[in-house]
């Protein structure tokens, strides 16, 4: 025999045989229903035959031995009447004779109707042959003498009438001897007929328990090695596959939908053999990006080191010179120079500022320490000393509600609070600020909002805001580099949250960013 298993290169290709599972049950199943309906005929056969050789037994052989035997008692009463009738002449000797006529006739009723069936036609005829002999016996000597002796006298009817009347129930005596005898054969042959129909029932059982447990062993048989072998092997060999083993090709040899799934399983498996392949080809253009990603990375850093040192150096310098340019020939020049000595401070001013906060926004995340249980009531406290001046020259109220502690940085979410509230006191409308920190939890995390009645933001600019660089308003009008909010977002993100601008809340500005809650308040 085969190894199911053996090396797939050694095994021929997808060969199902003509049959479907389903086919190969509906063919067991029919293999098992012809037997089962063979063996409940066999048994329905087995048990009317045994019904009807009872029947004949306990309904009418039994019951006619019983009226025969009274028949037969019935006959011999009559005739002691009339012989005692005919020797004494007294009346009280015709009970017996008229008791045993009911009797005869209630008897031979009942015998005729029990011999009714086909099967006790020699019952029947027997009991003619009584009913005869009894009826010339009645016809020719008992009437007749019963008239003598009431006309005549006893003695009238002694010597001849005795010894006829003797002869004539001799013959319905042998006409009860035989129908008796065959009574009792009938019997005899009915118990026989009963026996071997409980032979046979018992015997026809046992041969159907034994052909239908055959029959189940050989369904079984069938089904193992037409499915089940089958399924076991393909299932082996996909297990191999879903173990890693993906150059084992996915055969099988059992039925049609077997062999077919055995393909869908072979093609599957030559598509992600495919797709590994790609992702290798991926993970290696992945693995060349990642190392030129460090690279680029290197001289990031190179970079910002040289942006935070060497670059501030000389722009320092353009900015100092511009400064002493302006303190000592304002006014000396004219109104267009110092208009363009102005313009040189604010730009060196202004690209300090961009790369003081460019090199603050590519640190977050990357120079930042290990986060920890951070409270942010204290966090805002900071953030709010940080803009003390601001807020007592703009009048702002500034009103927050109890804030959690979270897991975090404390340095990069004091930023956001402070980017947030700057905004909100630059942005001003007519009246004085007024600014409310609060805060809910939601699903695991906490929600935290930050309104204020200034001027405002357009839904359209809701993603734009969050743009580094990004300004809504002219620097003239409204002071900044326009990386606020970008920092917020990154140090937001940072910290697994995020935010997002409130277009629904109006007037005013709302910002609202998430931060998880911590493990231990869950």
């Amino acid at each position: 025999m085969s190894d199911p298993d053996r090396p797939e290169a050694a095994q021929p290709a997808n060969q199902g045989n003509r049959f479907r599972v389903s086919q190969w049950f509906a063919i067991a199943t029919a293999i098992l229903g012809v037997v089962t309906v063979l063996g409940i005929t066999a048994g329905l056969v087995a048990i009317v035959r045994l019904a009807d050789a009872r029947d004949l037994v306990v309904n009418h052989l039994d019951p006619a031995a019983t009226a025969a035997l009274r028949l037969s008692n019935a006959l011999i009463n009559e005739e002691t009447g009339v012989r005692g009738y005919a020797l004494a002449g007294e009346e009280s000797f015709l009970s017996p004779y008229r008791a045993g006529r009911l009797e005869e006739q209630r008897a031979v009723a009942e015998l005729r109707e029990l011999s009714d069936d086909a099967t006790l036609e020699r019952i029947a005829a027997d009991l003619a042959d009584v009913d005869q002999a009894a009826a010339i016996w009645r016809t020719t000597y008992a009437e007749p003498a019963i008239r003598r002796v009431r006309a005549r006298g006893p003695d009238s009817a002694r010597p001849a009438g005795a010894e006829l009347g003797q002869r004539l129930f001799d013959r319905v005596r042998a006409a009860l001897a035989r129908q008796q005898a065959d009574i009792r054969d009938a019997r005899q042959a009915g118990r026989d007929n009963l026996s071997e129909a409980a032979t046979f029932l018992a015997v026809a059982f046992g041969v159907i328990a034994l052909v239908i447990v055959v029959a189940l062993i050989n369904a079984t048989t069938m089904l193992r090695q037409t499915v089940t072998r089958p399924i076991g092997a393909l299932a082996r060999r996909v297990r191999r596959v879903a173990q890693g083993d993906f150059d084992r090709q996915v055969r099988s040899r059992g039925p049609r939908d077997i062999a077919e799934l055995a393909a869908d399983i072979d093609s599957m498996r030559e598509r992600i053999l495919q797709e590994l392949a790609a992702s290798r080809e991926a993970h290696a253009q992945l693995d060349a990006q990642a190392r030129e990603l460090e690279r680029s990375n290197a001289e990031l850093e190179q970079f910002a080191y040289v942006a935070s040192h060497d670059l501030q150096e000389p722009l320092r310098k353009v900015a100092s010179f511009s400064q002493l340019l302006e303190q000592r020939y304002k006014g000396q020049l004219d109104e267009r120079a110092d208009q363009y000595i102005a313009f040189a401070v604010d730009g060196a001013k202004r690209m300090q500022q961009l790369i003081n906060d460019l090199l603050a926004f590519s640190r977050v995340g990357r120079t930042s320490g290990v986060l920890g249980p951070v409270d942010l009531d204290g966090v805002l406290e900071r953030s709010l000393a940080n803009l003390a001046v601001a807020i007592e020259e703009s009048g702002a109220k500034v009103i927050a509600d109890p804030l959690p502690t979270v897991k975090g940085e404390a340095s990069l979410l004091a930023m956001v609070f402070q980017n947030l509230i700057g905004n909100a006191i630059k942005f001003q409308s007519n009246g004085a600020p007024e600014i409310h920190v609060s805060v809910a939890r939601e699903d695991g995390e906490w929600i935290f909002s930050c309104s204020d009645n200034g001027i405002g933001i357009d839904s359209e600019y809701a993603e734009r805001v969050f743009v580094i660089f990004q300004r809504l308003h002219p620097k003239d009008e409204y002071a900044g580099t326009g990386i606020g909010l970008a920092m917020c977002r990154k140090i937001v993100e940072y910290h697994g949250g995020r935010i997002w601008l409130d277009t629904e809340d109006s007037p005013g500005t709302t910002f609202r960013f998430t931060l998880p809650v911590l493990q231990e308040d869950r």
